[in-house]
């Protein structure tokens, strides 16, 4: 009895062992998978020009959007109001504060940044107050430049490029200052891929 019971424990040591191995090939080989391609991205939606719709049922305004503040906008919008919801279809519409630009009257005032955190996918949030003026996330506590999107300070601003800076949507203004989305490219080198990241120009 002794004898199969150190068998047993023999053999539970021996699989825990394999099972780490495993482990520690795969976690060698993650830096190197492209995990952007396997993001829920919208890449099968419409991707065409559309208005900012902000809440309300309004579309944005560079007359009438203040300064130093957001708004959560859906992007590409399907229509459906459960499918809307989902988190990679939110978006942080943010006219900067007057000393970073927020005053110009075009659409260099405004950024347009995925709300999902690059480092475990919760949803950040802008803070206008004195002394944050930057977006920061309420699970781990990441930080990013409401102007660059980069992450400046938590988890995700230890990440590797491109998964420090956030993906975003660029912007047009009509003749009456309405602002419309322009049709993204969901790729790192361009608009970012949602949940994964962004190359940011070199400067």
């Amino acid at each position: 009895m002794l004898e199969q019971g150190s068998n047993r424990s023999a053999l539970s040591r021996r699989d825990f062992l394999k099972l780490m191995s495993a482990g520690g090939i795969a976690l060698a080989f993650a830096p190197f998978v492209q995990w952007g391609k396997y993001m829920p991205n919208p890449k099968g939606d419409i991707l065409g020009k559309a208005p900012v719709i902000i809440p309300g049922g309004t579309q944005a305004n560079i007359h009438t959007f203040p300064l130093n503040h957001a708004e959560v906008i859906t992007y590409p919008s399907t229509g459906d109001i459960v499918l809307d919801e989902e988190a990679f279809r939110k978006w942080q519409l943010i006219r900067l504060p007057e000393e970073f630009g927020g005053s110009a009257k075009d659409v260099s005032a405004f950024r347009v940044y995925s709300m999902v955190c690059l480092h475990l996918w919760c949803l950040w949030k802008y803070w206008p107050q004195e002394g944050q003026k930057k977006g920061q996330c309420p699970c781990h506590a990441s930080t990013y430049d409401p102007i660059t999107g980069r992450a400046t300070s938590g988890p995700a601003a230890l990440q590797a490029a491109p998964s420090n800076v956030l993906p975003r949507l660029d912007l047009e203004a009509d003749a009456d200052g309405y602002l419309w989305i322009m049709p993204p490219k969901f790729e790192t080198r361009a608009n970012g891929i949602v949940g994964y990241g962004r190359f940011l120009p070199a400067a």
